[in-house]
């Protein structure tokens, strides 16, 4: 019986690679890794159009779909990312002394519904005590003008008070500061400061190990999902890709203690991995290989 072709669309990541490359091959099917640097761009062409048989997928927003019923994906214990998000907020350094003194500022987030942003509010309410209740959200891309992609998300049950930024917020954020007339803050899957913004937690990996050490809790923010027709088709994919993935992680593990064998993610099928990509694998790759 020939293999079954699937299309897998995910960021390179050190987990990743054994994949890419060939070295490990799902049973029973033959697997097309696309490799994409950006996992907005993969959650938007995967939700909005079912582009790909499988993908590296939001887990906020597949658990959002799955709540709203009748979902398109369905999803395998795989998470190609996993980070604490500790060290990804960023306030005014002369306004902000402490988690609380976020309470009814002005908040700026790529998306209100991503992942990290839904970790860092229940995170900071839960061991910061932190109300959000009189927050406004700013919500808008990052380092370009416009929205931060194209979510496929169902209303929010309760009313937040967010506005659209038509500007790019760390632009637009920079910009306020010199001018002192905007005490916003922020929220992101990406760094990005100067002589006024800092971080929340200067000293986050303390912050980190402490936070894991009392919860146990390692954040998933991305996980794989399949089409469900397709599973429903052919069940047997779910146990393949889990096993191959296993197999990926543990070989990159194993390299791990080899740092020689590992190859280059920019040499792999003539891929440049995008400097945030690497970032997140060289940081990630020691803790996030714990798991699938």
């Amino acid at each position: 019986m020939p293999a079954l072709p699937l299309s897998f669309a995910c960021a390179a990541y050190d987990r990743m690679v054994p994949l890419l490359t060939g070295e490990v091959k799902p049973a029973g099917i033959d697997l097309n890794f696309i490799p994409i640097a950006s996992p907005r761009d993969i959650f938007d062409r995967m939700a909005g159009r079912l582009e790909f048989d499988c993908c590296e997928f939001s887990s906020s927003e597949l658990i959002s779909q799955v709540g709203a019923g009748a979902p398109a994906l369905t999803a395998i214990p795989v998470f190609p990312s996993r980070m604490f998000r500790h060290g990804f907020i960023t306030v005014n350094r002369n306004r902000i002394k402490s988690p609380k003194d976020l309470e009814g500022k002005r908040i700026g987030v790529p998306l209100y519904t991503m992942t990290a942003a839904v970790f860092i509010r229940g995170m900071l309410t839960d061991q910061n005590g932190v109300d959000f209740s009189g927050v406004e959200w700013v919500q808008g891309s990052i380092n370009v003008a416009g929205r931060h992609g194209n979510p496929t998300v169902p209303p929010l049950l309760n009313k937040v008070n967010i506005k659209v930024n038509d500007s790019e917020i760390a632009e637009r954020t920079d910009r306020r500061r010199r001018d002192r007339r905007d005490h916003r803050h922020g929220f992101s899957a990406r760094m990005r400061t100067n002589k006024a913004i800092g971080r929340l937690f200067p000293d986050f990996p303390d912050v980190e190990r402490d936070y894991y050490r009392s919860t146990g809790i390692y954040p998933i923010m991305h996980l794989v999902a399949i089409k469900r027709e397709l599973y429903e088709r052919h069940p047997f994919i779910a146990t393949s890709l889990y096993q191959a993935f296993c197999k990926s992680k543990d070989l990159a593990l194993a390299r791990l203690r080899f740092p020689r064998a590992i190859p280059c993610l920019a040499t792999i099928r003539g891929l440049t991995a995008s400097s945030e990509t690497a970032r997140r694998s060289k940081r990630s790759c020691a803790t996030s290989l714990t798991n699938p």
